[in-house]
């Protein structure tokens, strides 16, 4: 079942799951995919079948060892890619998804691995979203989402989603950089005026 539609839905499991721990319902997995729920059960059956997710009818849905371990690999090409992009290419961070989408795909493995390499063998995307190691392991400090932040709470910006390029590019305008130290305050991060929806999509060091 070596597919790029497989591995779709393996990476919307993964991501799922990976900044928050509730597990992916069939009807999220559906509208994340934007595809019929009566696919997405027929497709999960399948999965199963191949020993990559577990899933009981009706129920949440989970990757087993070797569905993660997929998923990392074909999330790190992703990651890598969009960070060759940026880097290497002057590409913005709310312009590369849709590039790595594709790229992801048909790279081999001795062009990641030379890109790997030039970059320094990076840990983090310019998203802040963490890049599996070629094992599929993945190295991350505890955190907390800015909209669960109590006031007061300093701590690193971690990540900021890529979901939607529009809030992405509002984020960046208004000052937020990946990396940067800040302390939350009851209108936001101080001194930084967040467009709507941000808190949401700004995940802090813990």
């Amino acid at each position: 079942m070596a597919s790029p539609a497989v591995d779709d839905y393996l990476k919307t499991i993964y991501h799922h799951t990976e900044w928050q721990d509730a597990r992916i319902t069939p009807s999220q997995l559906a509208a994340e995919l934007g595809l019929a729920p009566s696919s997405v059960t027929e497709m999960v059956q399948k999965l199963a079948a191949q020993g990559l997710v577990t899933h009981r009818p009706y129920g949440p849905i989970a990757l087993t060892d070797a569905g993660r371990l997929r998923a990392a690999t074909i999330i790190r090409r992703h990651r890598l890619i969009e960070t060759w992009l940026v880097g290497e290419y002057g590409y913005a961070w709310d312009e590369v998804h849709d590039e790595a989408e594709v790229l992801e795909h048909v790279v081999s493995d001795r062009l990641l691995e030379a890109i790997d390499e030039r970059l320094g063998r990076p840990r983090f995307d310019p998203h802040g979203d963490a890049i599996p190691d070629a094992a599929g392991t993945v190295h991350r400090e505890p955190f907390v989402l800015l909209a669960e932040a109590p006031a007061g709470h300093a701590g690193r910006v971690l990540r900021v989603s890529d979901r939607d390029p529009g809030l992405l590019r509002a984020v960046e305008s208004a000052g937020v950089v990946v990396g940067t130290d800040v302390t939350v305050t009851d209108a936001g991060l101080d001194g930084i005026a967040l467009p709507d929806g941000a808190a949401g999509a700004i995940w802090l060091s813990a």
